[in-house]
């Protein structure tokens, strides 16, 4: 029953990245699609949020790169325009039930693609991809959270990138507090399997590139021992 009330909360989340995207125009803003997020997310029954009271995190052109934690954030007003990087990143809870779902989307010719032209994008894109499947590869359900911030940071850099994150952690727990959240980072050594659900959200930019790409799943593991996308 626990499993069902979490894929309705993220599903909801998944739901709103795919609709929020075409809803984006040149003239918006962090701010705007910001509020068409949360719009859609009370539509479809989750308005609430865990997080700070910030329901959609958004971050674009020259903030991609920007990590705050959500007590600092204030969305912007830079404009879309024709060419972009645009993080959604939404965080909804039913009651104590929490979603925790992160996309970026590239803009060209002022609209959203999912086969960019520019190099820098397309390369970004598929090494966010490229994370979240070596992370499935790696991880079992003894692996620590130590040893899975140890090597998803090595793989970043394999691929000539850097962690974003203020805090250089690759996401964390579920939770039904916030304070009680456990990071991926080098000082947790619990094993994953021992929370219930985690979110894998590593934020990077190409080594003195532009643009910052973050990519959010929450996973968990089965009765087999397999880690599952959520």
């Amino acid at each position: 029953m626990e499993l069902e009330q979490y894929k309705k909360v993220q599903g909801i989340a998944k739901k709103v990245l795919a609709s929020v995207k075409d809803l984006i125009s040149e003239q918006d803003t962090e701010k705007t699609i910001a509020e068409k997020a949360e719009g859609l997310l009370s539509d479809f029954g989750a308005p609430d949020t865990w997080y700070h009271d910030v329901p959609a995190f958004v971050l674009l052109g020259t903030r991609s790169c920007l990590s705050i934690s959500g007590r600092q954030y204030v969305p912007s007003l830079e404009k879309v325009g024709s060419t972009n990087l645009i993080t959604v990143d939404l965080s909804p809870c039913i009651g104590d039930v929490w979603g925790d779902c992160a996309r970026s989307f590239v803009v060209e010719n002022g609209e959203i693609t999912y086969e960019p032209s520019n190099e820098a994008f397309s390369e970004g894109l598929a090494v966010q991809s490229l994370l979240h499947q070596r992370m499935t590869e790696f991880v079992t359900p003894d692996t620590r959270f130590s040893q899975l911030f140890k090597f998803g940071n090595d793989f970043i850099k394999e691929c000539g990138y850097q962690n974003l994150d203020f805090h250089s952690n690759l996401g964390h727990s579920i939770e039904k507090c916030i304070e009680n959240r456990s990071f991926i980072d080098i000082q947790c050594h619990a094993l994953l399997s021992q929370v219930s659900f985690f979110t894998f959200e590593p934020h990077i930019r190409k080594k003195e590139g532009s643009w910052g790409f973050k990519h959010e799943n929450i996973y968990y593991f089965d009765n087999e021992g397999n880690v599952v996308e959520l």
